[in-house]
This record gives C-alpha cells, sequence and structure tokens, in this order.
C-alpha cells in the first residue's frame, strides 16, 4: 500500500460519523459530564432551590427582614387559614380559574378549528390572534383599565366601583391575552389529526359535527390537556392584570374593621399582605404563598392525571 492510498483512508476515517461517535471520543466527554452540567445545575440552585427553602423556612417564622427572624412555628398558618381577605381571595381566584378555563379553550379551539379548513389569509389571523400574548400584564393592565373606564364613564360608573365589572373585566383582558397562545397549540393538534381517520369518517357518512365530537377531539387531546393546565395555573397565578387593572378594588369594610379587597385575587393577596402597613405579617404572607404553591401544584397534577386519561394512543 502506497502512501497516498494510507493519507486516504485516514481522511475517510476522519470523516466517518461513526469514527466521532465512537468511544474513544465519547469517553472524554463522558468523564466530564459534570462539567458541562455544572452552570446549569448552579443556577437552577441558586436561582430556585434556594430561594424556595429560604421560603419555607421563613414560612415557619416571624421576620421584618429575612436575615432576622424568630421562630414562631405552625402560628404563620393559623393566621392565614383565619384571614378572612385571604379565604374569600381563594374562592375569588377558584371562580376566576373556572371561568376562564372554559371560555378561553373553546374560544381557542373553536378559531384553530376555523383557521385549520383552508380559509384564506389563516397565517395573517393567526399572527393577529397571537399578539396579545407578546404583551406584558401590567402594560395590558393599563390598557384595557382605560378601554373600560371610556366605555363605562358614559354610564356613570367605573370598573373600579363594581365588583362584577372588575370580575368580567379580568376575564376580558385574561381572553384577549392567551386565546391566541392556546390557539397555536390547538392548531399544532389539529394538523396532526391522521388524515386516514377523516377519510374513513367521511366515506362512512359521518356528518362534521360526527367527526368532530369522535375523531377530532379525541385525537387532539394531547393539546387540550397542555392547554387546560396552561389556563388553569395561569387563572390561579394571575397577579400582573390583576394588579393594573384594579388593584382589588373596590373596598368592603367590616363590622370588625377589616378590608376586604372584592376583585383581590390569591397572588395580589399575597402580595399586599407581605407589602402592607404591618410588617409583622410579612411570615403570614410567606405562609400564603407556600399553600399558595401546595394549591396550584395540587390542582395542576390532579387536571394532569384526569385529562391525559383521555388521550388516544396511536
Amino acid at each position: 500500500m502506497n502512501l497516498p492510498e494510507v493519507r486516504m483512508r485516514v481522511l475517510k476515517r476522519r470523516r466517518d460519523p461513526a469514527a466521532v461517535n465512537s468511544r474513544l471520543i465519547r469517553r472524554p466527554i463522558q468523564r466530564m459530564f459534570w462539567l458541562f452540567l455544572l452552570p446549569m445545575t448552579a443556577a437552577f440552585c441558586i436561582g430556585f432551590v434556594y430561594p424556595f427553602l429560604k421560603g419555607l423556612f421563613l414560612s415557619f417564622c416571624k421576620f421584618k427582614t429575612t436575615s432576622k427572624w424568630t421562630w414562631v412555628g405552625l402560628s404563620n398558618y393559623v393566621k392565614a387559614f383565619h384571614d378572612e381577605s385571604f379565604l374569600y381571595s381563594f374562592g375569588y381566584t377558584a371562580v376566576f380559574a373556572i371561568v376562564s378555563l372554559i371560555i378561553i379553550n373553546v374560544l381557542a379551539f373553536a378559531v384553530a378549528y376555523a383557521l385549520t379548513q383552508g380559509i384564506k389569509g389563516t397565517n395573517v389571523f393567526r399572527t393577529v390572534f397571537f399578539m396579545p400574548n407578546l404583551i406584558g400584564g401590567i402594560v395590558l393592565g393599563y390598557i384595557w383599565s382605560m378601554i373600560f373606564d371610556g366605555i363605562l364613564s358614559h354610564y356613570g360608573t367605573s370598573i373600579l366601583l363594581d365588583t362584577k365589572l372588575g370580575f368580567w373585566g379580568l376575564i376580558i383582558l385574561m381572553c384577549w391575552q392567551q386565546i391566541g397562545y392556546m390557539m397555536i397549540i390547538y392548531i399544532a393538534g389539529l394538523q396532526a389529526v391522521p388524515e386516514d381517520m377523516l377519510e374513513a369518517a367521511k366515506i362512512d357518512g359521518a356528518s362534521k359535527w360526527q367527526t368532530l365530537w369522535k375523531v377530532t377531539i379525541p385525537n387532539v387531546m394531547p393539546s387540550i390537556t397542555i392547554c387546560m393546565f396552561l389556563t388553569l395555573t395561569n387563572g390561579f397565578k394571575l397577579f400582573d392584570q390583576n394588579l393594573a387593572l384594579t388593584g382589588g378594588q373596590p373596598y368592603i369594610i367590616n363590622p370588625d374593621g377589616t378590608t376586604v379587597h372584592t376583585t383581590e385575587m390569591l397572588a395580589l393577596n399575597i402580595y399586599n399582605t407581605f407589602y402592607g402597613q404591618n410588617a409583622n405579617a410579612r411570615g403570614t404572607a410567606q405562609a400564603k404563598a407556600v399553600l399558595f404553591f401546595i394549591l396550584v401544584a395540587a390542582i395542576g397534577l390532579i387536571q394532569l392525571n384526569a385529562t391525559r386519561k383521555k388521550e388516544v394512543q396511536q
């Protein structure tokens, strides 16, 4: 074998994908895998794990600053459960989350279904519906506050003066922001429905309504699961829009002197408790935050488990 042939074989081995993926190449990477994981793991621990554990610990303490605390045990949780405003916010948030869950998913699926029927300008409509999701919650809250007050001023009222108006104002804002995002997920699910199943239903004489309920929706269940999870958790976690649109107003003053914010959701209630006039209530606010985390996690997992059982295995 002459020298040029040897050189050609060496070059072919270097370009061979199998040579690149050989054990000789993978072994140093496998030995140093921790070096690649270290930056992300450190960022995750510093940005999430430590603050979470610190917050969990402080929920059992009385404190004004995180460095000066006094252990009080479960008293913060007892105060949280006896706080009328917290219980009211929980009920208000639950109703809001359920109503927004139904409206957003029904409208998002309807829009997605319409845009997958081959109508003209589909890409333009997708862009228009998705754009509100790119705007921040605080900005949306102030924009819709001006819109609502501009309309309601002709009727001698304001969104800050009526609890029902505040509730439906938040629903409209949430729907306007979230429908476009959920629409994209539903479109992806609708486009993944097997064509042969749709053709078989058409040959069997099924109407469009029957095809929708018996073929399309069962095959779109993975998308429905994702959208329901996102909508439900977003409804419970809503903060920016609530702060900017209503700020919890209007207020009700009870005979005992306590104040209930009639459009205040859970996240805003925790915020107002922590940064309110009573600095000694920060431990209670931290306990509310822990309960809030447990609540959202439990509801999300229950919903995921319930909807995944209805998914069709393809």
